[in-house]
Formats: structure tokens, C-alpha cells, sequence
């Protein structure tokens, strides 16, 4: 079943290969609106350290944004469980955060950070705080009462039970949210980088695209694809080895379902 669920995503995947490699060879359409897949191919054949020069700087950013987001997310998510006071403060500026587009405060990026990799990584920092804090809260906020009462009535000090209970409940929202954080981070370094700057995916794909290189483009696309579902990997795997008891039970509920 695992096999099957594999091959038929990968063999549709090289199915839409071939039908976009046979519409370039036709020339249906222009080569440098929708280059064909040979040619996105032969960009990391002849450019191989033009992409690693690029890829270095985006993969500096969206890990110590997304390291950077994991900090202040998880602060900012016990500082509101702790306090409903804290939380009616921070809880509606963290959704205002997200209402903003990183474009339209671009120039403010640029006057407080420079070109340099600091406001690369505060863009990474805007997109991958909200969910990394709202889920770590939301997994505080949703541990059972009658659980707390258990252990308070145990003799439970309230950082025991925080301890004990809370932090373990609230760990598999926290990585749903870690999850989607991953995948963001790269698209928060990429747009950037669109800012300004000297090097990174982002200025790779400006240049391409005012060159009217799409083939690099695309090239630059399929890196960024490729980077995202390594960061989303390396959680989804933390995930499984933290949460091994969890996803035990779901495999064992499914197999005798």
C-alpha cells in the first residue's frame, strides 16, 4: 500500500514530464516563456556552483529565521498561557503580523536592516512566528482540565504539571505548526531577497527573469521546492522520533480498524 502511494504521485510526476517535454520539442510554446524540461535539466548540469553560490546565503537565512521563530514562538506561547492578561495583549498583534504582506513594509526592511542577511532573516522571522507560537499555544490551551485537577490534587506544583502535562500534550500541535514554519521559511528568505542584496536564490531568480533566462528560473523553482521538503523532512522526522508513543498508537488504531 505504502508502494503504491508513492508510485502513482511519482508516475503521474514523470507522466506531466514527458507531455511539458513533448510540447517544448513541438515548440508550441516559446522556449523563453516555458522553457522544456532538458533545458531546466541542463542548468544544473553547466551551473552547478552558480546554484550552490546562491543556495548558501537562502539556506543561512531560513534556518536561522526558522531557529529564530521556534525561540520567540515558544517565549511568546508560554508567556499567554501563563498569563490571560499577557495573552488579551500579544494575541491581536500576532494576527495583525500576519495581515501585513512583507512587500508593502519592504522599504522599512530595508532602512532598519540594510541589504545585508538581517532583514532576510526578519522576513523568515515574520512568516514562521505566527504558526509556531499559535500552535504551541493552542496545544497549551487544549489540555484536558480533569488532567491538571489530577495532578494538582496530587500535589502537583503548577510548573510540574507545565512540565509533565502541558509540554508533552501541547508537542504535536507545536510541530503541525513547526511543519508549515519549515516550508515558509525558504519562501521568507526567498522574498527577501527580492528586497535587494548580492547574492541568494531570490537575486538569482530577479536576474534570470529580467534576462529572460527562464530555463534558471524554473531551475531556481525546483531548488526551492527541493530545500523546503528538506527542512519539512528533518521536522516531520524530529516529529516522529519525539512523538514515537503517539504515532504508534495511531498505526496500532489502524491496523485494527
Amino acid at each position: 500500500m505504502k508502494l503504491r502511494n508513492i508510485g502513482l504521485p511519482l508516475g503521474f510526476f514523470f507522466f506531466l514530464l514527458a507531455i511539458w517535454q513533448f510540447i517544448s520539442m513541438q515548440e508550441i510554446i516559446a522556449f523563453w516563456i516555458v522553457p522544456s524540461p532538458a533545458a531546466v535539466l541542463n542548468v544544473f548540469v553547466s551551473s552547478p556552483q552558480l546554484i550552490w553560490h546562491h543556495l548558501k546565503p537562502t539556506m543561512l537565512a531560513a534556518v536561522s529565521g526558522l531557529v529564530l521563530s521556534i525561540i520567540l514562538g515558544s517565549i511568546t506561547a508560554i508567556a499567554m498561557n501563563s498569563s490571560k492578561f499577557i495573552k488579551q495583549i500579544i494575541y491581536p498583534y500576532m494576527v495583525i503580523s500576519q495581515t501585513v504582506p512583507i512587500i508593502a513594509i519592504a522599504p522599512l526592511l530595508i532602512i532598519w536592516f540594510g541589504y545585508g542577511i538581517s532583514s532576510k532573516i526578519f522576513a523568515v522571522l515574520l512568516m514562521c512566528f505566527f504558526p509556531i507560537a499559535l500552535g504551541l499555544y493552542d496545544g497549551f490551551r487544549n489540555v484536558s482540565v480533569e488532567q491538571i485537577c489530577l495532578l494538582a490534587s496530587m500535589g502537583a506544583s503548577p510548573y510540574k504539571i507545565f512540565v509533565l502535562l502541558k509540554i508533552p500534550s501541547a508537542l504535536p500541535n507545536f510541530f503541525t505548526g513547526l511543519k508549515l514554519a519549515a516550508t515558509y521559511s525558504v519562501m521568507g528568505a526567498v522574498i527577501g531577497e527580492w528586497l535587494g542584496g548580492s547574492s541568494g536564490l531570490g537575486i538569482y531568480m530577479t536576474r534570470a527573469t529580467k534576462s529572460y533566462q527562464t530555463a534558471h528560473v524554473f531551475a531556481v523553482i525546483v531548488v526551492i521546492i527541493l530545500l523546503s521538503m528538506l527542512l519539512f523532512g528533518i521536522v516531520a522526522l524530529l516529529d516522529r522520533i519525539l512523538l514515537k508513543w503517539k504515532y504508534q498508537h495511531e498505526d496500532e488504531y489502524l491496523e485494527t480498524g
